[in-house]
């Protein structure tokens, strides 16, 4: 029988710690190795049993979270998941935490409605799983409560996708290290690049902190996605935390779509439902891009792609953080070239012309 993640879980909040003890223990991989109320604290616990996942709180007292996570990743790495507040400061300093080497951000848990603690259960068990499988890489200067549905369940049933237009699109899924992923990916891209859609698996607010920090570095303009925001050469839009994207065109225009809806393949915003748009309204115009991430998100979508004339794309083992994402989409079937993620930028924009 496979040894259960055991989880240490470091928030300055009794409330918190509790809740968060309660969701974890739902799921019969992860086990709760112990609660600490500071980095100090953690620091003795780990000197006497190292967990597989430590989730960190960001604000705390004697000792911020970034300054612990500096510590670890530096001296000894342990996958680390920062558990941060729906705030605009919180987003930014959970966004550092990412560069400085934490897998991924879960939103704090609160009391709430019956479905908010169902899904967020659901993510934050699927979040903490994903952690304890990550290729870390060193600081340097389950109760199913929720059904595993498919995009079905947020798109309508349509034509096939109309094909006038020549113009392309790339579409682009990630999840588990994606940040940092994109971040190399979209740095290299010059500013004429056809018109990009990501969804990145990330907790509501923390997109638009993500697509303003890439919009900072990068050649093309990069933005959080907004209804009816055209898609254009020279710009990325990024699916809002908490919202499905899906891809549409009237005429040769081509356009996003914020949706609200349940959890695709255990997440919203989801790869698949964002792939499957892009099948149905750009067809062989497209190009979708698979990186890295944990779970299944996206195959279905991108198989859907590949048979409606798309090139597809995906990331390799070696240069994921987590390899199921691409990995599923290969065993689909749906994938047209395997490249590490340096190669990636190169290789959608030759499909591209």
């Amino acid at each position: 029988m496979k040894r259960a993640i055991r989880v240490l879980i470091v928030d300055d909040s009794a409330v918190v710690r509790q809740t968060l003890s309660e969701l974890l223990s739902s799921d019969p991989e992860i086990e709760i190795m112990g609660v600490a109320g500071d980095p100090f604290v953690a620091t003795e616990k780990i000197r006497e049993e190292v967990p597989d996942v430590i989730t960190l709180d960001i604000e705390m007292p004697r000792m911020d979270g970034l300054t612990f996570l500096r510590q670890i990743m530096s001296q000894h790495p342990i996958p680390v998941v920062i558990c941060s507040s729906l705030a605009e400061r919180g987003a930014q300093s959970a966004l550092k935490a990412l560069e400085y080497g934490a897998v991924d951000i879960i939103t704090k848990p609160r009391l709430g409605t019956k479905q908010f603690l169902e899904e967020s259960q659901v993510t934050i068990c699927e979040i903490v799983k994903a952690a304890a499988s990550t290729r870390l890489r060193p600081y340097s200067p389950n109760r199913t409560v929720q059904p595993k549905l498919t995009a079905d369940a947020i798109l309508s049933p349509g034509t096939r996708a109309m094909i006038e237009t020549t113009e392309k699109v790339i579409m682009i899924g990630a999840s588990t290290g994606g940040t940092e992923a994109l971040k190399t990916l979209l740095e290299a891209l010059p500013a004429d690049t056809p018109g990009i859609v990501i969804v990145q698996h990330m907790p509501e607010l923390f997109t638009r902190a993500f697509a303003n920090r890439l919009n900072s570095l990068c050649n093309i303009t990069v933005k959080e996605a907004e209804d009816n925001d055209t898609v254009i050469r020279g710009r990325a839009l990024i699916a809002p935390g908490n919202h499905h994207l899906l891809l549409k065109r009237s005429g040769a225009r081509y356009f996003v779509e914020v949706k609200e809806g349940p959890l695709v393949c255990r997440h919203r915003p989801s790869v698949d439902v964002l792939f499957r748009s892009a099948a149905r309204y750009a067809g062989a115009n497209a190009v979708g891009v698979i990186m890295t991430g944990m779970g299944d998100d996206g195959a279905r979508g991108m198989l859907e792609m590949k048979q409606a004339g798309a090139s597809t794309i995906a990331q390799n083992e070696a240069t994921c953080v987590v390899f199921g994402m691409p990995n599923e989409a290969i065993k689909h079937g749906a994938v047209d070239r395997i490249v590490p993620l340096e190669s990636i930028g190169a290789a959608m924009l030759a499909a591209a012309r």
